[in-house]
């Protein structure tokens, strides 16, 4: 599984990558994450790198891994301005992961504050409305993630965030737990600081690759969308596989 996932973060920043410098793609043709990920690329600086993290830490659907690989490969990039503001590329990926970070507590800021305001029976009813549905969410996805908090306790705010499905939607149940907010801003801070640093390396790393990126970008186009589509079936393979499991095994323990 964790290779899975990892093959498809780095399909998903590759692509971005590639999208960075093919000019063949109609932005009309393009879906609506693929239109804003088109409008990020044209903009890449810290402040549409806080908003996007902001927005995919909240309860909006957004892949981080199309944020900072790219913001990162471009803070190595002495033609991009906006985020080569140093001669130093270890202080401009720094400046990367500082302000990716600030989004991510930003967004789980609205998460927590939502839900300790509107309270679990409005948070359930929203979850699984239609503009619930349309972000993503259902009742199941927040009673797993507050399932994962009762069992892990405050550490899953950190925790949490390198998980899919439970990162976005950790802050919901300690919003709903009353968690102290001290912590939640520590360990949310921690979490997404690790994972932004990792998905930042992966565009350290890949400018060094730079001219084997463009040499090749229409066959990695082809090949790491292969990937990512392998990547998606093995992960739905999976879930099919366990929660087949559960429902055998659910007689059994009510027996």
């Amino acid at each position: 599984m964790k290779k899975a996932l990892l093959t498809l973060f780095i399909a998903a920043f590759a692509l971005t990558v590639a999208a960075q410098t093919s000019d063949t793609t109609s932005q009309s043709k393009q879906s609506a994450t693929g239109r804003v990920i088109s409008w990020y690329n044209d903009h890449l600086n810290y402040g549409t790198v806080t908003l996007l993290m902001t927005i995919e830490s909240s309860f909006i659907p957004f892949p981080s891994e199309v944020i900072v690989p790219p913001a990162a490969y471009q803070a190595c990039n002495s033609d991009n301005e906006a985020l080569y503001v140093t001669s130093s590329k270890f202080i401009n990926v720094l400046l990367v992961i500082l302000f990716a970070t600030l989004g991510a507590l930003i967004g789980a800021l609205i998460n927590y504050v939502l839900a300790l305001w509107l309270g679990r029976p409005i948070i359930y009813w929203f979850a699984d409305s239609k503009v619930g549905h349309l972000l993503l969410i259902d009742s199941e996805k927040v009673q797993k993630a507050e399932d994962y908090f009762r069992e892990h306790g405050n550490i899953s705010t950190l925790v949490g965030r390198f998980i899919p499905a439970i990162r976005q939607l950790i802050s919901i149940p300690a919003g709903l737990a009353k968690m102290h907010i001290g912590k939640f801003i520590l360990f949310t801070s921690l979490g997404a600081a690790v994972w932004n640093i990792v998905l930042a390396i992966l565009g350290y790393v890949a400018h060094g690759q730079k001219d084997l990126i463009d040499k090749y970008n229409h066959e990695l186009t082809i090949a790491l969308l292969a990937l990512f589509g392998l990547g998606i079936a093995y992960v739905v393979v999976k879930w099919l596989i366990s929660a087949k499991k559960r429902k055998n095994t659910e007689p059994t323990e009510q027996q």
